[in-house]
């Protein structure tokens, strides 16, 4: 069966072209990020809030180590859900699986950017990775092989499975004919291509698969592992990075999916169907890691160490305090919403959405809780309480690379469809 190039709607040209205010407020925030990044290059880190920890009882992971906590954990879930709708014919979540695709590939880009902001000399780090890193340490796994890797395979899935639509556009004429060309290679959606191509991406997501779950463990290993730090150290850090990413991915893709929406090119996928399943993953999500936070206060709380006490009660009545329970309260909203529509069935949209954007909120609140207390309450010595203050330069870094994520997105969706091809190219055998 023939595919026609106007069967692929952009759904993002018409987007786009309404988005240019939107476009130049990020790009603006994007020029003061690289600004502010100019600033901290040439002065050093005297001009953000990173202290020694203990000794100037400050912290050295920051605002930028939450970006990047944060930006793989939308990683995650975008690949995750790209890969297993096909595996498993999740018809129903079809109309998102482009859109999974590009979101892993922008958080990845941009959290390999945090990790370089947050080094003080990049160059000099990236050359002291090769003569004195240790691969079997978690850290060498998250901040080299992790991105590089996870991000290669995104990379190469994404090719292959863009490669038959990249080919129809090849036929149109524009400024992108000769690069649609390029990436199609040759493709003719022969049979035998097409079989090669289910071939081909069924193993890699075979592949992918326990590479994302490790690469999101991993970060957590990173923290977990550390039994001299009260608060990492626990056997749910892995397994609660991997849902926390998953919640987070799951409710920026039901945002993603509601702007969508309301293009006329690809309003029609993004039904009630896809956001009552969307809405019933989330509440699974939320109903675990809420249950994960739930164990953690109450191991800290009750039979943990002095440092654990400390942080623990810091967390739950101390400094630390509006910012826990508002992201409790983040979580438990949607949990009760999605709970609630579930046992009415009856749904609402902006409901829905509302619980994405709060899990993401919460999400970036748990990361700051996760990276910011224990060090600055959770040093075992006996050295001072330590704070932890950001400048306008994190912030302005940390909006920088947000923007940028949000840049890339808009990008990827102008350059392909949003929708991928379901049907054989003509002249295909």
């Amino acid at each position: 069966m023939a595919t026609k190039a106007d069967e692929l709607p952009h759904g993002t040209g018409r987007l786009f072209g309404v988005s240019i205010p939107l476009i130049l407020v990020l790009a603006a925030l994007l020029g003061v990020g690289l600004f502010a990044y100019g600033q901290q290059l040439s002065q050093g880190e005297g001009v953000t809030g990173l202290r020694d920890i203990g000794t100037m009882a400050g912290v050295t992971w920051g605002l930028y180590v939450v970006a990047y906590v944060y930006l793989m954990g939308l990683s995650f879930a975008g690949i995750a859900l790209a890969i297993l709708i096909p595996m498993f014919g999740l018809e129903k979540l079809r109309p998102i699986a482009r859109p999974a695709q590009f979101l892993t590939i922008a958080s990845l880009m941009v959290a390999a950017l945090a990790v370089i902001a947050d080094v003080g000399q990049p160059g000099r780090a990236l050359i002291n990775l090769f003569r004195y890193a240790r691969p079997g340490s978690p850290f060498f796994g998250t901040f080299t092989l992790v991105i590089s890797g996870y991000l290669f395979a995104s990379l190469v899935y994404l090719y292959l499975d863009a490669r038959r639509d990249a080919a129809v556009l090849a036929k149109r004429p524009g400024p992108l004919q000769g690069f649609y060309r390029l990436w199609a290679a040759g493709y003719r959606g022969t049979q035998a291509e097409i079989e090669r191509h289910q071939r081909a991406s069924f193993w890699l997501a075979i592949a992918i698969l326990p590479l994302l779950v490790t690469a999101t463990s991993t970060l957590g290993f990173v923290f977990g592992l550390q039994v001299g730090r009260p608060g990492w150290f626990s056997a749910l850090q892995a397994p609660g990075f991997v849902i926390l990413g998953g919640l987070s991915g799951i409710g920026m893709l039901i945002i993603v999916a509601a702007i969508l929406r309301r293009n006329k090119g690809v309003n029609g996928p993004f039904g009630e169907a896809f956001f009552v399943t969307m809405g019933n993953i989330l509440m699974v999500l939320a109903g675990i890691y809420l249950y994960f936070m739930v164990v953690e206060w109450l191991s800290s709380a009750y039979s943990a160490q002095e440092g654990d006490v400390r942080l623990a009660q810091a967390l739950i009545a101390g400094e630390y305090a509006p910012l826990f329970w508002l992201t409790v309260a983040f979580l438990a909203i949607p949990f009760g919403l999605q709970v609630l529509q579930f046992l009415t069935k009856k749904y609402q949209l902006s409901l829905t959405v509302l619980s994405g954007v709060l899990v993401n909120l919460a999400a970036l609140g748990k990361r700051y809780l996760i990276v910011v207390p224990s060090q600055t309450h959770g040093v075992p010595l006996q050295y001072p309480i330590g704070s932890y203050s950001p400048t306008w330069v994190e912030y302005a870094v940390v909006l920088g690379l947000f923007s940028l994520a949000a840049l890339l997105y808009i990008a990827f969706i102008r350059l392909f469809p949003v929708m991928d091809s379901q049907h054989a190219l003509e002249g295909g055998e």
